[in-house]
């Protein structure tokens, strides 16, 4: 609805969908049909210049994307996110759905364009119809090739016109679609499972993947179809299976079908006969139908028949033609029939070919060529596997060819080899010779590429021998470089699915960490045995016990903290209501004094050279293809030169005096692009001027510098920062401004990144049983008897706004708590953590068994210590009180209950989570959250250089109520007055301010009851008394509730009398 509502799309429009095989690509393709428009699919693979030449080929004036494909476009796109629009929760009430009803949607409309290539170098765009789709799917069913009990399986790309029939003719039918993951195709150990999981079953697909994936089955888009691929896939099935050769080119759909049976004695595999409801005529030059066994035109008319090229007039009068009064498209197919009446395909009648099943015009590669330096080329196809391109030149090289064709041609079409010659043979008539081309043999071909490349550089080690191995048996040769690209050796994506195999059988690789993609990415035998060692690093066994390495990553999964983090914003805090952004760390420094003024320059290169220190503040992260969230960390030199436009910025107060400081902190701090995890903007600094800046009485009208009472505001996403981080931050950021130079780094020092891959692969086991022991039987889906003013709604959706109540405790009860803890040997947290468990408790009114959540740092191995990242833990702290337990006996039970729970502090929430058929939606425990700062003078303050400066205190509008209610202490070790404080934050959307001004109230009438001043005895029996016996009741309502006990009684009297 969105189309229709916000982006005025009216039936025939055409409309770009440019998304990886997922369910936004499903629900995009819907949507674009439902609203009457024209789905036309652009492939994410296709360099960035040819994508911009498709859209301004269909005046197409929005492209639909998602999470995986929002670089591809730039701001001068209109785009439009179907991630984005689907997590909009709310987006239902604000749509006009009546408006479907009136959208005129005909069967001659066009259902959507698929991109063919051109011989004039301009892909052209074959228009189909509604009644196309509809009909060509009919006809399958009736030859009984699919039907409504079909298992679909979804694998070709969207630049394949399959894709459309296999989504919308299944669906059409009523069948079961099954999506791969983007790169499902390349992982033939993931494919082949999800075949048997799924019963998968009907797959369409070209013969040389189904030879990979059943070639892999045996050991552990059209293309001519083979009798011993039958005979394999026949031999893998346990049951009876039926195979088609369907063949169509993408202007006709499907309009042959042969069910194949293996008994025959054929040689050849025929594309058979006419589907129903089409009609297949094979004429000469002539337009006279050609005798039995006779080669001629393949001719295609009847439902499938496409309406014409966009634009291209001309070309579709070159294809259409009429014969008998009937439209037939003219395939330029050569081909013959047998006395069966089935059709044989023979050859191409022109310079087209087809590559694993993609059909290319060999002049759209040259025309692309000769827009280099060059003077002549010809492109051949070789094998079944192979583009090779023939260059007359003598100044440019392979690599340049290359580059130039990878940046203009989809994949597909880059030619894996580049031969260079002086002269390209001519025949008698003086035109380019291809029979003179094309070399005796394959390997003769590659081999000779291969010795010619480059200087041969050979293995060093175990693992280069063992790939060069493999390498030369796959491409038969005797020598391989190990810097050459598998690419320019005739590679290609089916191959490097058989690499993965042979990798993971040859080094014994038990693990998902690498991928085709990878191998894809660092194509030479030096840059496989690198990933390779990567690995085998990485799946150690036992590396919880032994020094963690860095592993010199930058790409892996994300950390649980960062999933844990991302998923909790998602399922929260994505709808409309919510105006913050809610995990962001702020923190406001004031220029105490300056001798010397800031330099704002120096500043920002100071800022710059933590994040090229500090990889974390250059990570960005993001859902990959498999759909697992993911951190990649970003090359320095983009990020750095990204933060001085982006990240770094200067608001100069003294001009407005209408806008309050406060004003415009809260106005920085709930911009909605305050941060872009997908682009590794994950940090920014602001700097606020407050001063009239003057050096010496003079103006600085560069405005270059700041001083006394200026203030820089340093915001950074809670996903790549903790509280520990912020001291480590500080340390440096002092440091770099100081030397005025980049920091060094060390490349033997852990990286976050390295972190979250050791954490997810170290021996949980005892820690998962201790987590089952401490919540056994616990009701974690009872939410506590809190005084809320409304009810939990039935999302989980919250706004993060808070109501928050501060306390500041005197230093006399200060003095006591802290007397307390030392006495019984408690620290703060767990005396606290005590006395909060006795305040639920009373609050509650007697629920024993409560169950919250409590922080933890996680820094628990000594190569954590000064790395900067998102390292905390949430973890479940259940308590199961006896209400005759006095408080003495309540924190003895409190402080055991911490101490074995910091053995397993590193056990992760998701786990415990789904240990229990939990997420974090539904778990009571993270409704209600304890946390206990120490903190100190000195570590809210630093310097630069001679300029000290002291952190100022953020005002509580900028709180966030991240949980339903939290209570947070702050204890400043080194402060003389108001050393101990705290603060319940509520959320907003249960609580109103004045409930949480009470609760704040009633707490802390609880909490000095329990530390009074040790001279006071009625007070300090408390603690040993029972913990039932502790009250709520403010002296206020005490006394109320007296005078009305008082007046019922002397209105007894009365009464009695």
């Amino acid at each position: 609805m969105t189309l229709l509502n916000k982006h005025k799309i009216v039936p025939g429009e055409a409309i770009c969908q440019c998304v990886e095989r997922s369910i936004s690509m499903v629900i995009g393709m819907m949507a674009i049909e439902m609203v009457g428009g024209v789905y036309c699919p652009l492939s994410p693979r296709d360099p960035q210049q040819r994508l911009y030449v498709l859209v301004q080929q269909t005046h197409s004036r929005l492209v639909l994307l998602h999470h995986l494909t929002r670089t591809k476009f730039q701001n001068d796109i209109i785009s439009l996110d179907i991630d984005l629009v689907m997590i909009n929760s709310d987006f239902r009430a604000e749509i006009d759905t009546d408006q479907l009803s009136i959208t005129g949607i005909t069967s001659e409309d066009i259902a959507y364009i698929i991109f063919t290539s051109g011989s004039t170098g301009i892909p052209k765009a074959a228009q189909i119809r509604h009644r196309n789709v509809i009909q060509c799917t009919h006809s399958m069913f009736l030859v009984n090739a699919v039907n409504e009990k079909d298992t679909v399986i979804q694998i070709a790309r969207c630049s394949f016109d399959v894709h459309v029939l296999d989504i919308m003719g299944t669906l059409q039918l009523g069948g079961t679609l099954i999506m791969l993951h983007p790169d499902g195709i390349l992982d033939l150990e993931y494919f082949a499972s999800v075949l048997a999981r799924k019963q998968v079953t009907y797959i369409q697909a070209v013969p040389s993947l189904l030879r990979a994936v059943f070639t892999f089955i045996r050991d552990t888009r059209g293309e001519p179809c083979t009798v011993d691929l039958c005979k394999l896939i026949t031999n893998c099935q346990q049951q009876k299976c039926a195979i088609w050769n369907f063949y169509g080119p993408a202007e006709t759909i499907i309009c042959t079908y042969h069910c194949i049976e293996l008994e025959t004695n054929a040689n050849k595999i025929p594309i058979g006969l006419s589907m129903p409801n089409y009609r297949c005529l094979v004429l000469d030059e002539y337009l006279q139908s050609m005798p039995v066994d006779q080669e001629g035109e393949l001719y295609v008319g009847g439902v499938g028949v496409f309406a014409g090229y966009l634009r291209c007039a001309d070309l579709t009068a070159q294809v259409l033609i009429e014969v008998d009064d009937k439209t037939f498209y003219r395939t330029g197919d050569l081909v013959r029939v047998d006395n069966n009446g089935w059709l044989h395909y023979v050859t191409r009648k022109d310079f087209q070919v087809k590559l694993h099943g993609q059909r290319i015009e060999l002049g759209e590669i040259e025309r692309c060529l000769l827009n280099t330096s060059i003077s002549a080329c010809v492109v051949s196809k070789w094998n079944e596997d192979h583009l090779v391109a023939y260059i007359q030149s003598s100044d440019v090289n392979e690599k340049q060819l290359r580059r130039h064709c990878q940046s203009h041609l989809p994949p597909h079409m880059v030619p894996s080899f580049f031969v260079l010659l002086d002269k390209l043979p001519l025949n008698a008539n003086g035109k380019i010779d291809r029979k003179l081309l094309s070399p005796s043999h394959f390997s003769q071909l590659s081999s000779t590429l291969v010795t010619n490349s480059t200087k041969s550089i050979q293995p060093t080690n175990e693992i280069e021998f063992s790939i060069h191995r493999i390498w030369c048996d796959l491409f038969q040769q005797k020598q391989i470089s190990t810097n050459t690209s598998i690419f320019s050796i005739g590679g290609h994506s089916l191959l490097l699915m058989q690499l993965l195999y042979r990798y993971k059988n040859e080094f014994d690789l038990q693990t998902n960490i690498l991928s085709v993609s990878d191998l894809f990415q660092h194509p030479t035998i030096l840059t496989h045995a690198q990933l390779i060692h990567q690995t085998l690093n990485i799946t150690q066994k036992h590396l919880d016990h032994h020094q963690w390495y860095p592993l010199h990553l930058t790409l892996a999964r994300a950390s649980l903290a960062q999933e844990r983090i991302i998923l909790h914003e998602q399922i929260a805090f994505s709808s409309k209501n919510t105006t913050k952004n809610m995990y962001v760390i702020p923190f406001l420094y004031r220029i105490a004094s300056a001798s010397t003024p800031i330099s704002v320059s120096r500043l920002c290169h100071a800022f710059q050279s933590l994040i090229a220190k500090h990889s974390a503040l250059r990570t960005a992260l993001y859902v990959d293809v498999n759909g697992a969230i993911v951190q990649h960390c970003i090359d320095a030199t983009i990020i750095i030169s990204d933060f001085q436009s982006h990240g770094f910025s200067m608001i100069n107060l003294n001009h407005d005096n209408n806008r309050r400081t406060t004003d415009v902190i809260k106005e920085i701090l709930d911009q909605a692009d305050l941060f872009d995890l997908s682009k590794g903007r994950v940090i920014r600094c602001h700097v606020l001027r407050r001063s009239q800046s003057s050096v010496d009485n003079v103006l600085d009208e560069a405005g270059d510098v700041i001083t006394n009472d200026d203030l820089i505001l340093i915001s950074v996403h809670h996903a790549m920062f903790d509280g520990t981080s912020v001291a480590i931050f500080l340390h440096d950021l002092s440091l770099a401004y100081d030397d005025g130079c980049l920091l060094s780094v060390d490349k033997n020092a852990l990286e976050y990144i390295d972190y979250s891959v050791y954490e997810q692969i170290i021996d949980m086991t005892s820690s998962r049983e201790f987590w089952k022991s401490q919540l056994e039987e616990c009701n974690l889906e009872r939410s506590l008897s809190l005084p809320i003013d409304r009810s939990r709604s039935s999302s989980s959706q919250r706004s993060g706004l808070a109501a928050t109540a501060q306390i500041t405790f005197d230093n006399e009860t200060a003095a006591s708590f802290l007397d307390y803890a030392s006495e019984h040997h408690l620290t703060p947290f767990q005396l606290g953590l005590a006395t909060f468990y006795v305040f639920l408790y009373k609050m509650t009114h007697g629920q024993t068994d409560l169950c919250i959540s409590c922080l933890n740092a996680n820094r628990y191995r000594s190569e954590l210590q000064d790395v900067i990242g998102m390292f905390v833990s949430t973890l479940p702290y259940r308590m199961q009180l006896d209400s005759y337990w006095s408080f003495d006996e309540l924190v003895k039970h409190v402080r055991e209950k911490c101490l074995t729970i910091l053995e397993h502090s590193h056990y992760p929430l998701q786990h415990i989570l789904a240990d229990h058929h939990l997420n974090q939606s539904n778990a009571s425990f993270l409704e209600t959250m304890f946390d206990f700062v120490t903190t100190s003078d000195s570590a809210d303050q630093f310097c630069l250089s001679s300029a000290h400066l002291e952190q100022e205190p953020l005002e509580q509008s900028y709180d966030v109520a991240k949980f339903d209610l939290s209570l947070g202490f702050v204890y400043n070790s080194s402060s003389e007055n108001s050393q101990l404080s705290c603060c319940f934050q509520c959320s907003h959307d249960l609580f109103d301010q004045s409930t949480v001004l009470i609760i704040a109230r009633r707490f802390e009438f609880l909490f000095k009851q329990c530390f009074q001043p040790k001279e006071n005895d009625d007070m300090l029996r408390k603690s040993s008394t029972s913990i039932d016996k502790l009250s709520l009741i403010l002296q206020k309502e005490s006394e109320e509730m007296q005078g009305g006990i008082f007046y019922r009684l002397q209105n007894i009297v009365d009464e009695g009398m």
